[in-house]
């Protein structure tokens, strides 16, 4: 499922291999009313510089082996596109064992984090985003 709204910064993407009561648990917390999307809505690429158009996180739940394996940190910049993939990975030792208030904060720093690895790929390759400003309204938005 994918979820890119117009001229959002933000997008989601979730695949998903573990049941239906997991899927929607991971599916509130990032479609959900209250979810990531509606939280990061009013944060316009616009804003930030002209490279990127989306930075898409790609969510992950309980991947496989092989997969997991094969997942980068941060993907490449696509230039014609003008985003970006960032993998989050979702299993049961860091996200399904928290509590409610620790599964926010699992969102709000691993968010962070992809964000400082987000920030060396702008810098090695002199893109235009204003990387700390959006660290900024991401950490205001979501705490």
């Amino acid at each position: 499922m994918t979820a890119i709204v117009e001229d959002n910064i933000f997008g989601f993407y979730a695949n998903f291999i573990s049941g239906e009561t997991e899927q929607d648990k991971v599916k509130s917390y990032l479609w959900g009313e209250n979810g990531l999307r509606e939280t990061l809505k009013p944060l316009k690429w616009q804003n930030y510089g002209y490279d990127f158009h989306l930075i898409l996180f790609q969510i992950y739940v309980k991947p496989i082996p092989y997969l997991r394996n094969a997942l980068k940190e941060i993907e490449s910049y696509r230039r014609n596109e003008k985003s970006i993939g960032i993998p989050i990975i979702i299993d049961e030792n860091n996200f399904f064992i928290l509590n409610e208030k620790d599964r926010q904060k699992f969102f709000l720093t691993t968010i962070q984090i992809k964000l400082n690895l987000l920030r060396e790929k702008v810098k090695r390759n002199k893109l235009d985003l204003d990387i700390e400003k959006l660290k900024i309204d991401v950490d205001r938005l979501l705490h």
